[in-house]
């Protein structure tokens, strides 16, 4: 952890903090790609965004496709994401900004990156920056700012660049330097976003044969690093509740399970949510007293590796282990 004049705040050993504990960062299309090759062949249809969806008179849900085609399921599992068409149609409010925006990039090195295999943090006033090697020749990067409103959309990635290079002026040069080689096409420009899901307002993660997960149930914002992994907890959990309710046969049995996943999950989810705003909300301060007291006596004196981390220990039941996320 570091201030944006290069100054070194504090330095974590995960095998002396947090014994047990470690970071793994991981391409999000090699992710995707690996999960993808487990499936049967044919099992995926790209590019192929829902319409709406109607309940049908037998229990099925009719899916409209913007291409036209339809497909009725018997379950439908909405892991679509922050704008999911399902969870609206479930009743779910939109997400709601939370004053931030995030620069994302991978900066490329064919010849190998040059850095070690670290997490590092940078620090400054209403600003921070990320990066941690991903793989021998890729650096993930973030840019992570405080802006009143999301501001216009821009498409062009030559000005998303030179954008997130104008945010890091007089930062320490190995920032520009990950950028610079980072192709122009990667890089993506984001509102930071969640949503709350209150008991008793919020709907339920299920309606019928119908159910949420991820982003289209639990948007969050990515200041713990626990949105995909929650989703990857999601499915597992989702997985296990459908395996006994399906051999069954029973539609009432299905449905069931989906209620119980949504009650399950609620109480891991909504506290994380809650978290991460708050802790975004800190980590983005702007008052340079508060940015003094943070640099000089929370970070280097007072903020422990082991019970920040203590949020990743997920237990599964299902799998009768400790799941590290």
């Amino acid at each position: 952890m570091r201030s944006r004049d290069g100054r070194e705040l504090r330095s974590f050993s995960f095998e002396e903090e947090a014994p047990g504990q470690e970071v793994r960062a991981v391409e999000r299309r090699v992710l995707l790609e690996t999960l993808a090759s487990r499936l049967p062949s044919n099992s995926i249809s790209y590019l192929s965004r829902l319409r709406g969806l109607k309940k049908q008179g037998d229990g099925g849900t009719l899916l409209e496709l913007d291409d036209g085609s339809k497909i009725l399921a018997e379950i439908v599992i909405g892991c679509d994401g922050i704008r999911s068409p399902i969870a609206k149609w479930m009743g779910f409010s939109e997400t709601k900004y939370v004053g931030h925006c995030a620069f994302r990039g991978l900066g490329h090195y064919p010849e190998g990156q040059p850095f070690k295999s670290k997490v590092n943090y940078i620090y400054g006033r209403g600003q921070r920056v990320g990066f941690v090697p991903v793989s021998p020749t890729n650096v993930y990067w973030f840019i992570c700012f405080n802006s009143p409103s999301p501001g216009p959309r821009i498409t062009d990635p030559s000005i998303l660049k030179k954008e997130a290079l104008n945010l890091i002026k007089g930062w320490p040069s190995e920032l520009t330097d990950i950028i610079q080689n980072t192709p122009d096409d990667i890089i993506i420009k984001t509102p930071l976003v969640d949503r709350w899901l209150w008991p008793g307002f919020s709907p339920p993660a299920s309606k019928g044969n119908v159910v949420v997960i991820g982003d289209a149930w639990h948007p969050m914002t990515p200041n713990l690093g626990q949105g995909a992994c929650c989703a990857l907890e999601d499915s597992v959990v989702l997985a296990g509740k459908l395996a006994g309710a399906l051999s069954s046969g029973n539609e009432q049995m299905v449905e069931r399970a989906l209620r119980e996943f949504g009650e399950e999950r609620w109480g891991r989810v909504f506290p994380l949510t809650v978290r991460a705003n708050f802790v975004g909300s800190l980590l983005q301060w702007k008052n340079p007293v508060v940015c003094g007291l943070r640099d000089n006596v929370m970070i280097p004196k007072l903020v422990r590796l082991g019970p920040f981390l203590e949020h990743t220990n997920f237990e599964c039941e299902l799998m009768e282990s400790v799941v590290s996320s």
